[in-house]
């Protein structure tokens, strides 16, 4: 039996079914209108979308509504959707799981519903499951960080290519974008596409997840799954492009263990890079993973901060940090180690570039004779782990050349405006 806790208790008695909706802030300005996500509109519709259907969910700890109540719970003491399944991604349905990882199938204490282990699951596997639960419709609510390497997006792409193959419906609740809606960096490549980018979209996509899924539907699926996904988007409600998770009231659920806080999905996009270094931590089994970024004390010191500061990039600063990683990843020679490097200080985040920033500290990092790109020895032919992240060999081969910032961020320039035409008719906010 699964015991579903959706981490509800870190918040207090919020996760009943019966509990009202978190008060706005004292310092909420007048006029101000609470923004709203799919899951608060399909509530308020009675579960309109969903009529007559029978659902499966596709979800994680962060699908649930400005009291912490879950999606799953609310259909269920509702009466009015026939739940017959639930589905879990990545870190698994309750969330427990590291990167890499997921829960297990079993079935879930509070409803009786089927949990069913979906990370990893292909698209020929998704539509197996979703044949096996009985499922008509597929609802997505999972909160997304904004970027390409995030995992979560792949999950609802292949899902929704199976929904397609087999003749299922898909809705998306969609959520703000926690890093606002403009989109940075360099386009994945066709012959670097993995599990963690699978099609062609920039490193941050600037998109919600409804945005996402009307993109992938249109650009991708008739040429994958020979055909669109009957796709319906229970859009959010007075959420606009410039607005990031901290500016609204909306809860924030660890959306994975090594995503906290708004703060980390905001540097994510640039420092998760640092997953592709061999020689340094991105900062798991830290209270700051991804803020905190070093190596071996041995090999790194407190130049790097400075020659960082130096740079005075838009809206960040360093601060000198040493700490000791209690995960490290792919990298276990820097477990448990004394590392040094630096905290990222994001001071304005509308001024604040991660992906550009990200470059400079590696630029930076790169000038330590330790410093080591990650090679996966299972994939011979594409080896460097950063090049999977960045989308091609460019930014290495750059860096690895000597180029500096402005050559790296403005060779992707075009092909970024390119994007931004490419998405704009699928944009919902």
């Amino acid at each position: 039996m699964i015991r579903r806790n959706l981490l509800a208790g870190a918040v207090g008695a919020a996760g009943a079914v019966g509990a009202s909706a978190l008060p706005l802030p004292a310092t909420a300005a007048p006029g101000h209108r609470r923004v709203r996500t799919g899951l608060d509109v399909l509530v308020d519709s009675g579960f309109a979308a969903l009529a007559g259907q029978q659902v499966g969910v596709l979800s994680n700890p962060t699908g649930v509504d400005s009291a912490y109540r879950h999606l799953v719970d609310l259909m269920h003491g509702s009466g009015r959707v026939r739940l017959t399944a639930a589905f879990g991604p990545e870190h698994g349905f309750r969330g427990s799981a590291q990167a890499g990882g997921s829960e297990g199938t079993g079935v879930d204490a509070r409803t009786g519903v089927t949990v069913y282990d979906a990370y990893g699951a292909s698209q020929a596997k998704w539509a197996e499951l979703i044949t096996k639960a009985g499922v008509d419709t597929l609802v997505f609510d999972i909160q997304d960080a904004g970027a390409r390497f995030y995992t979560y997006i792949w999950t609802m792409y292949d899902s929704m290519v199976a929904a397609a193959r087999v003749g299922r419906r898909y809705v998306v609740l969609d959520r703000p974008n926690p890093i606002g809606g403009r989109a940075y960096g360099p386009m994945m490549t066709t012959p670097y596409t993995s599990g963690v980018g699978k099609k062609e979209i920039v490193q941050q996509h600037g998109m919600t997840v409804g945005e996402l899924a009307r993109f992938f539907n249109a650009e991708f699926l008739p040429a994958e799954a020979g055909r669109p996904v009957d796709l319906h988007v229970v859009g959010c409600k007075h959420w606009q492009r410039d607005t990031f998770a901290a500016d609204t009231e909306l809860p924030w659920v660890m959306p994975s263990p090594n995503m906290p806080t708004p703060d980390t999905a905001l540097v994510y996009p640039g420092t998760g890079l640092f997953e592709g270094v061999a020689s340094m931590t991105e900062g798991r089994g830290t209270t700051r993973p991804f803020e905190l970024i070093g190596g071996l004390a041995t090999d790194f010191d407190y130049h790097w901060c400075d020659r960082l500061n130096a740079r005075d990039l838009p809206g960040v600063e360093f601060r000198e940090a040493y700490f000791s990683p209690t995960s490290a990843g792919q990298k276990p020679q820097l477990l448990n180690k004394l590392c040094a490097g630096v905290e990222v200080k994001v001071v304005d985040r509308r001024a604040y570039d991660p992906i550009r920033t990200a470059v400079a500290m590696l630029i930076e990092a790169h000038k330590y004779p330790a410093f080591a790109w990650r090679s996966d020895s299972w994939d011979t032919t594409r080896p460097y782990w950063v090049d999977k992240l960045t989308g091609s060999p460019r930014m290495r081969t750059m860096i690895d050349a000597g180029a500096d910032v402005d050559d790296v961020v403005g060779a992707w320039s075009d092909e970024l405006a390119a994007f931004n035409r490419r998405r704009r008719r699928y944009l919902l906010y």
